[in-house]
């Protein structure tokens, strides 16, 4: 494995910023929950994590607590918010600030019939000017760095030059961090899930890219299911965003802050993990929480590990009951740990 002291590549500037956040975790829709980021946090303590995407309308309208609230120890953790309106996003911006979150991230790369009836999100690219207004907004607002996530095109407009143009404007508009995709998303024909999937990969583009913007911090996403994957694209670009992966194999992560951060701490087992769930699934069970609201993300904690089927058996067929308790992570304890 490549370690981070023989990246060539990399300038001083850039290894000071890998030493924040060159690894997160991406915000995927009915996943990045607080409960799937405390998990998470078992793992990884510095990896930077997301939230789901929470809309400005939802923001501005609903229960900012059941919407927003996270625990400290979610912490490094970005909001990704989607929506058009500059007031509204300066308004999350502020109030992201106020409650602790570290970043603000601005969605400019979903791509479903859904996102785009409410006029953000991958449509937005087809408007980097309106974008750049929501950016001076959301910049004006707040201390915390404010970020885009975007793919790399949309529809026909997919020439590297559109997406330099794109990146162009929202950075002279004060935007230093871009998380982009490196897929081009199709508005019409493919689903969300085929829009991960099917537009091939670029990753040249986005290698370009922080070459022609050297003073742009340039996080790369799609496509990436190992820590070296990630070490190796930490030779062109300042970061690496893991998506679908990080919730398929969630103890991926348990080597991250020894070999992204220099971390020495001891790593926890996959044991361990689940043990160190057991008081905070007391706690929200306590409050009322169906326990598979937890335990749901927990199923691929052994991911290719003999004790892998039980263990999913057992969350599977036992959370859903009623008044089920953290005593079904023991038992599932017990079950692995007996093979």
């Amino acid at each position: 494995m490549t370690s981070l002291s023989k990246l060539s590549l990399a300038t001083p500037a850039v290894r000071d910023r890998l030493q924040t956040y060159p690894l997160s975790i991406a915000p995927m829709m009915d996943r990045t929950d607080r409960h799937y980021r405390y998990f998470m946090r078992q793992i990884t303590r510095r990896t930077l994590l997301y939230t789901e995407m929470v809309t400005s309308a939802a923001i501005k309208h609903g229960d900012k607590d059941y919407l927003l609230g996270f625990s400290p120890l979610e912490n490094p953790l970005a909001l990704q918010v989607g929506g058009d309106n500059p007031q509204d996003l300066a308004e999350c911006a502020r109030l992201a600030e106020s409650m602790g979150y570290d970043e603000i991230n601005l969605n400019v790369g979903c791509p479903s019939d859904r996102v785009q009836s409410g006029h953000f999100g991958a449509c937005l690219m087809k408007t980097p000017d309106r974008v750049a207004k929501c950016i001076e907004a959301m910049i004006a607002a707040a201390t915390i760095p404010v970020s885009v996530k975007h793919r790399i095109g949309v529809d026909d407009l997919d020439r590297y030059e559109d997406m330099q143009n794109f990146v162009r404007i929202l950075s002279e508009a004060g935007c230093q961090r871009f998380s982009v995709h490196a897929r081009k998303a199709w508005l019409q024909g493919l689903s969300p899930k085929d829009n991960r999937e099917v537009p091939p990969l670029r990753y040249a583009d986005v290698h370009r890219l922080k070459v022609e913007f050297p003073h742009l911090f340039i996080e790369i996403n799609g496509g990436f299911t190992t820590l070296e994957q990630a070490h190796e694209q930490l030779q062109y670009v300042d970061a690496v965003m893991i998506g679908r992966a990080a919730y398929d194999n969630p103890y991926l992560f348990a080597m991250c802050d020894r070999e992204f951060f220099g971390e020495e701490a001891p790593i926890r087992s996959r044991v361990e993990v689940a043990e160190a769930m057991i008081a905070y699934i007391d706690q929200w069970t306590a409050k009322g929480l169906r326990l598979h609201k937890i335990t749901r993300h927990m199923l691929q904690l052994f991911h290719g590990q003999a004790g892998s089927r039980i263990w999913k058996r057992i969350l599977t067929e036992k959370s859903c009951i009623t008044g089920a308790g953290s005593e079904v992570i023991r038992d599932a304890i017990a079950a692995v740990s007996s093979l």
